[in-house]
Parts: C-alpha cells; structure tokens; sequence
C-alpha cells in the first residue's frame, strides 16, 4: 500500500516525471543468467527488463549479490567464462548484444559504451603509464574512415546478421522443445519402471509371507499393461516430437533462406555507395583542407617580410636548434650528476625562453600563420585518421576536463602514484576518449571517502550534461540515487522488485524491499532510529519458490511463500511486484520512518518551487 498523498502532492510528483517522448537507446529484454560453480548453478539474474532512454539516468539500485554488476557486464559483453546466459535480449541500434561476436564488440565496446569501474585500482593496469591506458581506445579505433564506412553499412549489416541470429535461435528453441519433451517422456518411463519393480518386489515380499501373493500378481499384470501401452505412447510421442523438431527447423532453415539473398544483396549494394560516399567525404575534406591552406599561403606572401627579418627568424631558429643540441649533449655527459643536471635545465629553460622571445619580435605574424596552418592539418588528420601525438592531446584535454591538475605530469605515471580520487578520475577519463553514448557506472563512489565521493558525483552529472551522455548508475546507496537518477529499479535477487521515476520510488515506492532500503538511509532531519533490513538474502542456487524477499519481509502474505508476485501498475511509469498491490490485500503502511521522510521531501519539495516561481517574478 502507498503512504497516503494529498492530491497536491501527486501532482507535484507527476509534474518531476522524465520526457515521454525520449528516444530509446537500450532495451534489456527478460535477461537471465546464470553461472556454474561446483556447488551447482546460481540464477544470479532472473528475467530482467528496462529501457535507457537518451540523456537519462537510469539508477539500479539493491544490496551486493542482488544481479545489478552482472546486469551492467552483461551489455559490456565481459561475463565470466562461467557464465550462461539462458534467455533475454540486449538491444542497441536494432542489434541483439547477446548474439555478437566478439570482434563486433571491439566497434561498440569503449567507443560506444563505455564504463566506469568499482575499483579503480583493479581497473588499471599497475605497470603501465596512464597515458598509455587513456590512449589505448582511441588508438583501436584510430582509422576515422573505415568507422565512418562501418556505421555507414551497420544498418544493412546488422539486418542481414540478425537473420541469421533468428534462424539459429529458432534452431535452438526446437531442439530445446524437443529435448524438454524426451525429458517428461524419460520420467514418465522411469516412473512407470519403478512402479513395476515395486510391483516385483511386492511380489517377492508376497511369497516369502505366503499371503497376497494373487493380488500382487494381479497388480503387476495391470501395470505391466499399463507400462507397454506407455512405452507404445512414449515411442509415438518422440516421433511426433521429432517430426515436429525436424519441422520447425526446416521451416526456420527456409525462412533464412528466403530473406538471407535480399538482405545480403541490400548489404552489398550498401557497402558499394557507402565506399562512394566514403570516398567523397574524403575529397572534401581534403579539398577544403588545400583551399585553406592555399587561403593561409596566400596571406604569408601578403605579408612581404623584407629579406633582413627573414634572415634574423633564420638565425633564431638556428639558435634555437643549437642550444637543443648543446644541453642534450650536456645532460648526456652529467647524467649522474642530479644537481648539475637540475642547473643545466634551468639554465637552458632561460635561454630558451630568451631566444624565443627574441624570434617572437620578427615572427609574430608568421607565427599566428603556422597556427592556423597546424589546426586546419590537425581538424583534416582528426577526421581521417587519429595519431599517437593527437591521441596524447586529446588525453591531455579530458584529463583537465575530469579535474586531473597538472596533466603533462601526470600522463607519464603510474596508477600508484595516485590517490583513490584520482585513480577514478582516470577510469572516467579512459570512459570518456572514445566519446561514448551510453555511460555505465558500476558502483563508482564505494571505495572513496565522502567529500570525493560527492566530486566525482558532481562530475558524471556534469560530464552527462556537456556530452548528453545516457547513463546507467549502479549502486546500493539509495542518497546517492537522489543525486542522480531519472528512473530507478529496484533489484533484488536478482529480479527488479520496483521500477518508476526518481520522484515516484522516493515519495511514492510499493514495495516492502524499497521501504527497506529507505528507513536505512542516514538523514539529519530524522529523529527515528534506522531500521536494518532483518536476515540475509537468499541462497541463489535455490532460490525461493515464491516472493524472494519474503523470509525478510514483516509484510510478506501466505501468498509470498508460495508464488512469485507479478508487476502491479501504479502509473505508466511505475509498476512493483508486491502482492501488497493486489485488490484483496490487507492494508499495510510503510514504517513510520519512511512515512516521515517522504511528508519532509514533499514539503522542501514545494518550497523550493515556491522559491523558484517566486525568482521567476
């Protein structure tokens, strides 16, 4: 049951609700995993869904074990080698995540989707230069071209390849309805089996105490009877079963066939005006790139430096080159020496800085020129093909851009030579080369003390403003999800227990788990003591029969015990799968607690647009 609302106050939360109308950018369709270890199979996710929609936030949030990491390295394509994934769908841009190939990854993977680690130590590697590791993604994707060609043919590409994938799915679900079938049929046959050896040994037993023995004959021969006519079914039951396989496979086979010759002709005409358009955005930007620099010639011979300046800007730069080799050759020869070395740097810094200065005064104008002439060569190689120098200036940028002082300093260390903080500045900086669209962020904060815990909040938000990022923000501490979220999901055991908007699952949550989760969350404003949630979750290689959250839950019914609760519509936006939402459920209000903060929430709620209506006249 819900805490009791004015009307007010549901308006004031459906007036919070995201865009309606934003685009869909992930769809996780009835996901479920599992993993094999010695002691069995853990369901680790059982039947997940949600969408992430353009420049959202989609918080999920639960306590450790409850499937939101596996979830998040599900769409990344990193599960363990143990892993099974035994049903769902990962869509992005019409293409199934689940059913690619590895080497399909590496277009989508960091240049795509990109992710934020929880440690960022165990992220990076502890001999390497960071420079290094930021670099790393653009330098796999450096060929500008052939990326541009490759989202050019994705949609064709991705067509023809999911045809394939439907055909080979279709496959393996007949083969899988048809194992399922033998399977029954097999433990009907065993149990019709033991029946007769009861019977048997009923028999024996009937003999050895010289009584019943007529009966038990005759129960023998009834299902001795009963066991033939069985076997006679069972046979024509796989048969059928078989046929049906064979069917359906063919029928798949066939469909395949029919569509894959369009598809795969449609790819190859689409691969051929991709090489032509391809072509021509390179003419272009190469013509653009002579005309503007013929335009930049044109200006140098209008400058009409007389021959006296052009020999001084000569003999500097002579200088110039002189004094590079003298301290090289300087440095060589003192290079044990630290203390004459830190002179001779010193010095030459001077001197440099001197004859630089001297140049300046002749080639100022030449000199504002190789600047335009090296950003219109910089913007035509950014978009041909990306260097090892241009990957290091672009890496310098997104460290300053992610709060890193001194990147030039920084970029040659190691990640030991670092705090907490800035280790996970520099596992979103590595995030964020690649320029991707979604952002996942798997428990980014947990290992940092507050205050930068708080810093690095503020920079995914504001990161996710500047590059209208959509994220994905996993978590198990609901005050960081009030920071964050558009949308929430509850998890738990692996199942989402409550899904809805920021504003509905704090001022309006269902379900029991939720309430949980809220009445444990420190707050100043609260007076009450905080409630800990009671008990353990469950043992995932059984999991319960019915609501997971039951044996913990003080508001669980019989029917928690017995059946899984499906998911109750409160609004469009927000659905919990509590049999509390049921019509013939008992009342049952959220602890006092809860009810508080919510009342508190709704009341800063509308002061504070109160105050911003009152700012707007």
């Amino acid at each position: 049951m819900a805490v009791k609302l004015t009307e007010k106050d549901r308006k004031l939360i459906e007036s919070r609700h995201p865009d309606p109308h934003a685009e869909k950018v992930l769809s996780v369709e009835n996901l479920r995993i599992s993993f094999k270890t010695d002691n069995g199979k853990v369901q680790a996710v059982r039947g997940v869904s949600f969408d992430l929609y353009r420049q959202e936030t989609l918080c999920i949030v639960g306590e450790s074990g409850s499937g939101k990491s596996v979830t998040s390295k599900a769409i990344m394509g990193i599960l363990s080698p143990n892993a099974i994934v035994e049903d769902g769908h990962i869509f992005y841009q019409g293409e199934d995540l689940l059913r690619i190939s590895e080497e399909e990854y590496h277009r989508i993977r960091g240049h795509k989707i990109g992710m934020i680690f929880q440690d960022p130590l165990s992220s990076l590697n502890p001999i390497v230069k960071i420079g290094k590791q930021i670099t790393e993604t653009m330098m796999i994707n450096k060929n500008q071209l052939k990326n541009r060609y490759n989202d050019l043919i994705s949609r064709e590409l991705v067509a023809y390849k999911n045809a394939e994938v439907a055909c080979n799915i279709a496959i393996q679900n007949a083969e899988h309805d048809y194992q399922n079938v033998c399977e029954t049929l097999n433990q009907e046959k065993s149990a019709s089996a033991g029946t007769l050896a009861e019977d048997k040994k009923a028999i024996r037993l009937a003999k050895k105490e010289g009584k019943g023995e007529k009966e038990a004959q005759e129960k023998y021969q009834k299902d001795f009877a009963e066991h033939q006519s069985l076997m006679v079914a069972v046979r024509e039951a796989k048969q059928s079963a078989a046929q049906q396989k064979k069917a359906k496979i063919k029928a798949a086979k066939e469909e395949y066939r029919n569509k894959a010759p369009v598809l795969k002709r449609a790819l190859h005409e689409r691969k051929k005006t991709a090489k032509i358009e391809n072509q021509q955005f390179h003419q272009q930007i190469l013509a653009k790139r002579d005309a503007d620099l013929a335009a930049i010639s044109q200006k140098r011979q209008s400058l009409n430096l007389s021959p006296e300046t052009m020999a001084k800007i000569k003999f500097y730069d002579d200088e110039i080159r002189r004094t590079k080799m003298k301290y090289s050759l300087l440095m060589t020869l003192h290079f044990f020496q630290s203390k004459r070395r830190a002179k001779l740097r010193e010095k030459e810094d001077e001197e440099m800085i001197r004859l630089q200065d001297e140049r300046r005064k002749y080639s100022a104008p030449l000199d504002q020129l190789e600047r335009e002439e090296d950003t219109v060569r910089y913007h035509y190689q950014e978009q041909v093909k990306i260097t090892r120098s241009m990957a290091k200036a672009h890496a310098l940028e997104v460290m300053k851009e992610v709060g890193i002082p001194q990147p030039e300093k920084r970029y040659k260390q190691y990640p030991f030579q670092f705090s907490g903080g800035m280790r996970q500045r520099i596992v979103i900086a590595i995030a964020l080369t690649a320029a991707p669209e979604i952002l996942i962020c798997d428990e980014p904060t947990t290992a940092l003390d507050v205050t930068i815990q708080a810093q690095i909040l503020e920079l995914i938000n504001r990161l996710k403003e500047e590059r209208h990022l959509s994220c994905i923000f996993i978590t198990h501490d609901l005050g960081v999800v009030a920071n964050m979220a558009d949308r929430v999901a509850v998890m738990y055991a692996g199942k989402i227990c409550e899904y809805g908007t920021a504003t509905e699952i704090f001022f309006d949550p269902r379900h029991p788990y939720t309430w949980a989760l809220l009445s444990s969350i420190p707050d100043i404003d609260s007076k009450e003591k905080l409630e800990a949630i009671p008990g353990t979750p469950p043992d995932m290689i059984y999991p319960p029969i019915g609501d997971a959250f039951a044996a913990r839950n003080q508001y669980a019914l019989g029917i928690d015990l017995k059946y899984q609760p499906p998911f109750f519509k409160i609004s469009d936006t927000h659905y919990a799968a509590t049999w509390l939402e049921h019509e013939m459920a008992p009342e049952a209000e959220p602890p006092k607690i809860v009810v508080t903060r919510i009342k508190n929430a709704l009341k800063d709620e509308e002061a504070k647009i109160e105050h911003e209506q009152k700012g707007t006249h």
